[in-house]
């Protein structure tokens, strides 16, 4: 009686967890189908109206009506983009930094894991201003190189592979050799396979995390054309002297929402068993 109780209990406790977090993002999905005076009533109607192929159509084609930003079409290519090469890019040199660390001898290898390692105690608001000086002495404002590239290397994705590859046996690294497998050939043949799950955890977070960016392109780029969704979305709300179409605003959010609700959905099985499978 009492577990069931229990059971119970831990069951009204999530469902009510459930309910805070998804009510503002139904909230959201009513907004996004009324019109900008359905909007402005008050109290806001409760349920979804007509308009929301309306709102949903211009959102992707036409964008906000202050045109300080363009198509919301444009803006998620533009994230996606920006994502995806965030994520392979990080994935790949964590994973060769990870490798060149642990499985070779080199003078100093220490000393450049902790220089790695130390950039986690820098903030990225102390990183950012000599990071922008060398991307515009390269030349690589308002370009995708400059918005990606600062933004490849990772720590901690490096420390998470470093830990990982330390579990590798021994034996494994000399069968390779006795098959007379090169370094690259182990890594290819052994090591990712073995870091499957890893790299699968490790892309819904890096995803998610390149998807969300906003300070750096802030910063970076001046052409709208290069506008990411999160930055769009900010600069669809017009000023006090600008009227702001809220449902297309409404409808580019839940937009901007479905890319890393898909990865994290397709994905789920295998980020749950990288974060939580101990049987490498």
């Amino acid at each position: 009686m009492i577990n069931e109780r229990s059971n119970w209990l831990a069951h009204v406790i999530l469902w009510f967890g459930v309910l805070v977090v998804a009510f503002p993002l139904y909230l959201t999905f009513v907004a996004s189908t009324l019109t900008n005076q359905e909007l402005a009533q008050a109290p806001m109607p409760m349920l979804p109206g007509g308009e929301g192929l309306n709102n949903y159509t211009t959102a992707l084609v036409k964008g906000s009506g202050n045109k300080l930003s363009p198509p919301v079409a444009t803006m998620l290519q533009n994230s996606l983009v920006m994502a995806l090469v965030i994520t392979f890019g990080k994935i790949v040199v964590s994973i060769l930094s990870a490798y060149a660390v642990v499985f070779f001898r080199f003078p100093g290898r220490m000393i450049f894991f902790w220089m790695i390692f130390i950039t986690l105690m820098l903030p990225v608001e102390v990183r950012i201003l000599p990071t922008y000086e060398v991307v515009s002495d390269m030349g690589l404002i308002n370009t995708f190189t400059g918005i990606t590239l600062p933004l490849i290397a990772s720590a901690t994705a490096t420390l998470l592979f470093r830990q990982f590859f330390l579990t590798i046996p021994s034996e494994y690294v000399e069968a390779a050799k006795m098959d007379g497998a090169g370094p690259m050939r182990f890594l290819w043949d052994v090591l990712l396979p073995l870091s499957r799950t890893n790299i699968a955890a490790l892309f819904v977070i890096l995803f998610i995390y390149g998807w969300n960016q906003y300070l750096w392109p802030l910063l970076i780029t001046t052409d709208k054309s290069l506008d990411t969704i999160v930055l769009g979305i900010k600069k669809m709300i017009g000023s006090s002297d600008t009227l702001t179409d809220w449902n297309v605003v409404m409808s580019t959010t839940m937009l901007a929402l479905l890319p890393p609700v898909i990865v994290v959905v397709l994905m789920q099985r295998w980020f749950v068993k990288g974060l939580v499978d101990s049987e490498k």
